[in-house]
C-alpha cells in the first residue's frame, strides 16, 4: 500500500513539474507582438501615451511605395531614396500610433543626416493611424505577428540579397526594429531601439550578429530596468554586441507629441542613434 502511495505521489509531482516548465516556457517565449498586444490591454500603458499633439507633415523627399507581400497582399511604406544608387538601407519603425507624420518628418530627418542611405519607414497597421491611446490600445492588439513578419520580409527582399540593413524604431517600433535585423540575418549591420521589447528567448539571441543600442527611459514602469538589465546581460552573456543607454525619463520620452516629452533627452539620444547608425554603415 505504501509502495502505491509513493508512486502516486511521484506522478504527482512529474505533472507537477511538467506543467510548470511549459508555463515557463510559454513564459520566455512570447514573441514581441504578444507582449505589447497584453500591453496594449493594459490602461496604464495606454495612459502613459496621451494622444499625439496636431501635426501634418509635408514630405520633401519621401513618398508612400505599395509592395506586395508573400501572402500577396499589399503593403505599405514611406521612403526617402538617397541622392545617389547605394546598398545601404535604414528600415524605420513606428511606434504604437501606427505611421503618422511624426514617423514620416523623423525618416525624412534621418535621410538627410546620414545621406548616403535609402530610408523606409514601415507601415506595420496596414494603413490605421491612431489618434487616441484607446484606439491604439486595440489597433496594437489585433496586429498578427505573421502579417508583420510578411511585411518586414517583404522590404528586406525589396533592399535586395546585397543590402546593408539598419533598423531604428521606438516603443512598439522598438521591439520590432530588433526583430526586423534579426529576421535580415546577414543582411543586418546595426539596431536602434528606443523603449521597445527585448527578444526573451536565448536561443534566439544567440542568433544576433549585429550591434544594438538600446535607448530606454529609467523611469519606465513597462519596459522597466528589470527587463532592459535581463536583455543586456543575456547579450554580454552570448557574446553580442549592445550598448545600453537609460535616461531619468518615462516611456515615450522621445515623442516630440507626447507630453512629457523630454528635449534634452531625446536630443542627446539622437545624437548617439545617428553616430551608431553612421559608424556600422561604413
Amino acid at each position: 500500500m505504501k509502495k502505491i502511495h509513493y508512486m502516486f505521489l511521484i506522478a504527482i509531482l512529474s505533472v507537477a513539474s511538467v506543467k510548470q516548465a511549459a508555463s515557463q516556457s510559454a513564459c520566455c517565449t512570447k514573441s514581441v507582438t504578444s507582449d505589447f498586444a497584453m500591453l496594449g490591454k493594459d490602461e496604464a500603458f495606454n495612459a502613459s501615451h496621451p494622444a499625439p499633439l496636431p501635426f501634418h507633415f509635408i514630405p520633401a523627399a519621401g513618398k508612400m511605395i505599395t509592395l506586395k507581400s508573400a501572402d500577396g497582399k499589399d503593403v505599405y511604406g514611406f521612403e526617402i531614396k538617397a541622392a545617389s544608387p547605394t546598398k545601404n538601407y535604414l528600415f524605420v519603425f513606428q511606434e504604437f500610433w501606427g505611421l503618422n507624420d511624426y514617423i514620416k518628418q523623423e525618416a525624412e530627418n534621418l535621410s538627410e543626416e546620414l545621406k548616403d542611405v535609402n530610408v523606409i519607414a514601415l507601415d506595420l497597421y496596414d494603413g490605421k493611424v491612431a489618434t487616441t491611446p484607446e484606439e491604439a490600445g486595440k489597433t496594437m492588439q489585433a496586429t498578427k505577428e505573421e502579417r508583420i513578419r510578411a511585411i518586414i520580409s517583404a522590404f528586406i527582399k525589396y533592399a535586395g540579397p546585397d543590402a546593408r540593413i539598419q533598423t531604428i524604431g521606438w516603443c512598439f517600433g522598438g521591439g520590432w526594429s530588433l526583430q526586423a535585423s534579426m529576421m535580415a540575418g546577414n543582411n543586418a549591420k546595426g539596431c536602434v531601439m528606443y523603449y521597445g521589447m527585448p527578444e526573451k528567448d536565448p536561443a534566439k539571441i544567440k542568433t544576433i550578429n549585429f550591434p544594438v543600442l538600446g535607448i530606454f527611459g529609467s523611469r519606465d514602469g513597462h519596459i522597466n530596468p528589470e527587463i532592459v538589465g535581463q536583455f543586456e546581460k543575456d547579450m554580454k552573456a552570448n557574446g553580442k554586441t549592445i550598448t545600453v543607454k537609460s535616461y531619468d525619463a518615462d516611456h515615450a520620452f522621445a515623442n516630440p507629441s507626447n507630453p512629457k516629452f523630454d528635449k534634452e533627452a531625446t536630443a542627446d539620444a539622437h545624437g548617439l542613434a545617428v553616430k551608431f547608425l553612421r559608424e556600422h554603415l561604413k
